[in-house]
């Protein structure tokens, strides 16, 4: 079984509803949990949000964030997640803010990077991954996606199974 039916199983299972605010992903992840049949149960709400402009609209990421720390960082993702759960009244808030590549990265931020940023039961968790940056854009978003799945799955089950 794939991990977005993984995951859409365990949300039926407890009734809950998940959120994603997606950047480096630029909806891929949201597509994936939309590819399992049953999804409109658990789906609340799935953005884009791309640029700046809209983390800050959409979920109210500070622009100090923004402007400190950048849009892929741990602070952006903690702040996406609180953002996303607060706009949608979601029970899982999962966002994706990292480089696909393969220019725009540096050597503090290099491109593979993502941040994923969950919130569940009030508690806000956030992985940094970095990827190979040789990997293909259409394959880093591909990767960027399953991470974001399999940290949800890992998060979410963690206790109960």
């Amino acid at each position: 079984m794939k991990q977005e039916e993984l995951l859409g199983k365990f949300l039926i299972e407890n009734k809950l509803t998940i959120a994603t605010a997606e950047s480096c992903t630029g909806g891929l992840l949201s597509s994936k949990l939309t590819d399992v049949s049953g999804c409109s149960e658990y789906i609340k709400l799935n953005f884009v949000t791309y640029a700046n402009e809209a983390k800050h609209k959409i979920l109210d990421v500070s622009w100090d964030i923004l402007d400190n720390f950048g849009a892929v960082s741990e602070e952006c993702a903690f702040a996406m997640a609180e953002g996303l759960q607060k706009a949608t009244g979601c029970d899982i808030a999962l966002c994706t803010t990292g480089i696909a590549g393969p220019t725009g990265g540096s050597e503090l931020k290099p491109v593979g990077l993502i941040y994923i940023g969950l919130k569940y039961n009030n508690i806000v968790t956030v992985k940094e991954v970095k990827l190979p940056p040789t990997l293909p854009r259409k394959q880093m978003k591909e990767e960027f996606a399953n991470q974001a799945l399999k940290f949800a799955l890992d998060i979410l089950t963690k206790d109960r199974i």
